[in-house]
């Protein structure tokens, strides 16, 4: 799944869902130069998925010990309380992982690629490993479709689209770019953008205060975006930064291919 070109549309939906929790925002808000290097910021986020993905146990081990120890140091202030929290606090982990996984199936799911239900759960069973790698219990992290649902029933009281997740949206619609580059921001960012918005579910839409679109053309658009992208042959997506696709082959050996194909079986 994590080969899929898909997945940039989803990390995107991630963050608009990760910026409605105000405490959670609001660590990245004053932790993060997001807004003056928001490419480093999404390059570290594709590497460290890339690595707990396609890299050795070492490698997804020593990722997560990293990330562990970066957060273990930092903190923020609550806008409401002005009091200092962690920002490696559990309920702030287990949102963000949360937002990201459902955002990475639901993406996916919506444009096409072919997962049953049960391989559905399998798939958020299985990323109990990487909660455990940034520091959750896994035990306490949905693993099937009908938890993951039960925790965002859970945690819709406390999500709000204040400031923060306002300057979010802003930013993700029109991030700081070279003015020669203005016109493909435009063009090709803006839909990114757009249809990754466009995706939330209908609490998220209400909070952020503009008008839920069709369901059914948001559908229409998430299967003719991805069959546009996966047309494109996967040896020239995998050339894209960090690699981590081509890397494995090498290790693995020359017959060694992701075959999203499979999961259809």
């Amino acid at each position: 799944m994590h080969g899929d070109p898909m997945m940039w549309v989803a990390g995107v939906r991630a963050l608009y869902l990760q910026a409605l929790h105000p405490l959670a925002v609001r660590a990245v808000m004053q932790n993060s130069d997001f807004r003056r290097d928001a490419w480093g910021r999404l390059m570290r986020t594709a590497n460290f998925v890339g690595t707990t993905t396609y890299g050795t146990t070492e490698a997804a081990e020593l990722a997560g010990a990293r990330v562990r120890r970066i957060h273990g140091m930092l903190s923020a202030t609550d806008p409401a309380t002005g009091r200092a929290y962690a920002i490696d606090a559990p309920e702030l982990l287990l949102w963000v992982h949360c937002a990201e996984i459902d955002s990475y199936l639901h993406v996916l799911r919506r444009s096409g690629y072919p997962l049953t239900d049960a391989q559905a759960d399998r798939y958020l069973a299985e990323h109990r490993v990487s909660a455990r790698l940034v520091g959750l219990d896994p035990a306490g992290v949905p693993a099937d479709r009908a938890g993951m649902a039960a925790y965002f029933a859970e945690v819709r009281p406390r999500l709000a689209a204040g400031a923060d997740a306002r300057a979010v949206d802003d930013f993700l619609l029109r991030p700081p770019t070279h003015p020669l580059l203005v016109p493909a921001r435009e063009v090709l960012w803006r839909r990114v953008a757009q249809l990754a918005y466009a995706s939330l579910p209908p609490y998220a839409h209400e909070l952020y205060g503009r008008p839920a679109p069709a369901p059914a053309a948001v559908t229409r658009g998430l299967r003719v975006t991805g069959t546009l992208l996966r047309g494109i042959p996967a040896r020239l997506r995998w050339q894209l930064p960090p690699k981590h696709i081509l890397r494995a082959m090498a290790r693995l050996g020359p017959g060694a291919r992701p075959a999203p194909y499979k999961a259809g079986r």
